[in-house]
C-alpha cells in the first residue's frame, strides 16, 4: 500500500446523491451534478519544475492539470493559478514566463484563466485548478473495463525518465524537444474521440505510471489485463537513458509498489519493466474500449493524438492483475 493510499484511508466517503465521482475509486477528477444535464468536472494538480525553460514548464504544467478533465469525458470552462514562488526571485522574470505559458495552454483548451492563489516558497511550483463541465450520463469513469476490451494508449512513454536525465545534462536536445511536445500536447483530440466512439473507461497516466493507472483502473473495474510491451510506444531516446541509471524515484517506488499485481514474463527485459512503471507528467489517456469499436477509434484518433497504440486487452481475472507479455 502507497502512502497516499494510506492516507486517503481516513478520508471519509461522502453521502451526498449530487457527488458523481468522489475519491472512492481513484478516480481523475470529481463531478458534482448541478442538474439533470450538467455536472461540474474539478481537479487541481502541481508540481516542481521538471524542465529548464520556464515557459515549457508553465505549459507542461497546464496540460497535465487539464487531462483530468479530458480523462472525464469533460470541457473545460475555466482555470485558476496554483504558484509557490520564492519572493528572492520574483524579479528575474522567471514567474511571468511560467504564468504565460500556464495561460497560453489554457487558453487553446477554450478557456480563460481566471486568476488564482500565489504564495512564497523556496521552492517553486506551479499548476492548476481546472474546472469543467459533463453531461451527468456521459461521463466517462475508471470503473467501467470489460473482459474483451482493447487497452489504447494515447502518448508514449519517458518523460520521467528524460525530466530526470536533463536535471543532470544528460538528455539529448532533440530528446527533450519531443518529450516538451508530447507533455505539452492537449489529451481534448483523445478526449473527443473517446466521447464520440464510447469506451468502456478510461484514465490519464501520470505519476503512477502506466502499470499504476491501469491496475488502478482494473479494481476499480473488478478485473484484469494483458499487455503487450513491443507495442507500448516510448519517446525516442528514453530507453537509452534508463538503460545508464537516469530513472525517477518514483519509477522505481512504483515498480516496487505494483509488484505483487504485475507479473512479467522473463524475456521482458529491466530497462522495459521501468518505463511500463514510469513516473510520467502529462501523459496520455489510457482506453479501455469494446473490440468491436476499436477500429473506429482509432481513426477518430488520427491526428488527434501524438500516437493511438493498441498495448493490451481486458479480461477475466483477479481484480488489479496484470500480465506483461
Amino acid at each position: 500500500m502507497t502512502e497516499l493510499t494510506q492516507v486517503l484511508r481516513h478520508v471519509l466517503p461522502v453521502e451526498d446523491p449530487d457527488v458523481l465521482v468522489g475519491h472512492e475509486t481513484g478516480d481523475d477528477a470529481a463531478v458534482y451534478r448541478i442538474d439533470a444535464h450538467r455536472a461540474l468536472v474539478v481537479t487541481a494538480d502541481f508540481f516542481t519544475p521538471i524542465v529548464d525553460d520556464p515557459y515549457d514548464f508553465g505549459r507542461i504544467a497546464a496540460a497535465n492539470a487539464l487531462s483530468d478533465v479530458y480523462a472525464m469525458g469533460g470541457r473545460p470552462l475555466f482555470a485558476l493559478n496554483l504558484v509557490g514562488f520564492p519572493r528572492k526571485l520574483l524579479d528575474a522574470g522567471l514567474l511571468e514566463e511560467i504564468l504565460r505559458g500556464g495561460s497560453d495552454v489554457v487558453r487553446s483548451a477554450g478557456a480563460p484563466m481566471l486568476g488564482g492563489h500565489s504564495i512564497d516558497d523556496p521552492e517553486p511550483k506551479y499548476g492548476l485548478v481546472a474546472v469543467g463541465e459533463v453531461h451527468p450520463e456521459r461521463i466517462v469513469r475508471n470503473t467501467g473495463a470489460r473482459p474483451g476490451d482493447v487497452l489504447v494508449l494515447t502518448k508514449p512513454l519517458g518523460s520521467g525518465v528524460v525530466a530526470t536525465a536533463l536535471k543532470k545534462d544528460a538528455a539529448p536536445t532533440p530528446v527533450v524537444a519531443r518529450a516538451v511536445e508530447v507533455m505539452t500536447a492537449l489529451n481534448a483530440g483523445a478526449a473527443a474521440a473517446m466521447v464520440s466512439v464510447g469506451v468502456s473507461a478510461a484514465t490519464d497516466v501520470t505519476g503512477f505510471g502506466l502499470v499504476g493507472h491501469l491496475r488502478n483502473m482494473l479494481r476499480a473495474s473488478g478485473v484484469a489485463a494483458r499487455l503487450r510491451a513491443s507495442e507500448v510506444p516510448v519517446l525516442e531516446g528514453a530507453a537509452a537513458l534508463a538503460a545508464v541509471g537516469h530513472v525517477p524515484g518514483g519509477t522505481r517506488r512504483n515498480l516496487d509498489d505494483t509488484a505483487a499485481d504485475v507479473r512479467f514474463d522473463d524475456a521482458v527485459d529491466a530497462v522495459t519493466r521501468l518505463l511500463l512503471a514510469d513516473a510520467q507528467t502529462s501523459g496520455g489517456l489510457l482506453l479501455s474500449v469494446p473490440a468491436d469499436r476499436v477500429d473506429a477509434l482509432l481513426e477518430e484518433l488520427e491526428g488527434g493524438a501524438p500516437v493511438r497504440a493498441v498495448i493490451g486487452e481486458v479480461v477475466e481475472g483477479p481484480a488489479g492483475r496484470i500480465e506483461v507479455r
